[in-house]
């Protein structure tokens, strides 16, 4: 008998469920990564910007906080109705970011936070993500790309760890799949008010610097500047982020 397909890890994980364990996400931290897109790009007021996987609108809030007109977008329905809550003012848009539903260089500024990135079974799925970050930006425009430092994920790789939120047990366990290309995460979240226990699974692919830069050129992006961080450092192997600045060759 053929097994049926499953149904894609992200469409699970990022729902109400997420919501209840990380009901709040560092407002600062979002405050700092604007911030540095900011000062590294001199881009001012009316800067239209798309913000790709915006999730609850953290980072939204900040980047109409200093004047641009910002566009959110996400596949998970509960994110956007808790960013609808927030005080977000801009558009909001559910689609799939490897198909997105505006016409060529609508957006001055794409930016990918908090890894929104590398999701997919299939690298030429990535790529058409930024073949699409490519076509709705203008020429010249900027894609913010901020990414996880592969290479600190691999060295310091935290098997499991337990902790309680709200009086439910949250066990994360880590692991490499696929040959060290993939870090696979398991959750699972404690029975709690009547409900059994429940397990996701989180998937990103391990795109090493050196690939990122070489994806992005795949799609008709310059890589730019690399930070380590939001404060702006220089990035290097030992850095918490991998923060790429890329322009779209014309």
């Amino acid at each position: 008998m053929t097994k049926g397909p499953t149904t894609p890890w992200y469409r699970d994980w990022f729902g109400g469920e997420y919501l209840a364990l990380y009901p709040h996400r560092d407002r600062a931290e979002a405050r700092h990564a604007v911030e540095l897109l900011r000062q590294t790009t001199g881009r001012g007021p009316g800067t239209r910007v798309l913000d790709l996987g915006c999730g609850a609108g953290r980072h939204l809030v900040e980047l109409e906080g200093i004047g641009y007109r910002a566009t959110g977008l996400d596949l998970s329905l509960p994110m956007l109705e808790a960013a609808a809550k927030s005080s977000v003012t801009g558009g909001l848009v559910r689609a799939d970011m490897r198909l997105l539903p505006f016409i060529d260089g609508s957006f001055d500024v794409v930016t990918s936070y908090f890894t929104s990135f590398g999701y997919f079974d299939r690298e030429r799925e990535d790529l058409q993500v930024l073949r699409e970050v490519r076509r709705v930006l203008v020429p010249g425009g900027t894609f913010l790309l901020d990414f996880m430092n592969a290479h600190q994920v691999v060295a310091n790789l935290r098997r499991e760890d337990r902790r309680t939120v709200s009086g439910v047990e949250v066990v994360q366990e880590r692991r490499l799949v696929a040959g060290g290309r993939i870090v696979e995460k398991r959750i699972r979240v404690g029975a709690r008010e009547g409900r059994a226990e429940r397990e996701f699974v989180e998937r990103v692919r391990l795109y090493r610097p050196g690939e990122l830069v070489s994806i992005l050129a795949r799609a008709g992006l310059a890589a730019g500047p690399r930070f380590g961080g939001y404060e702006g450092a220089p990035f290097s192997h030992s850095s918490p982020r991998c923060i790429v600045l890329a322009e779209a060759r014309s």
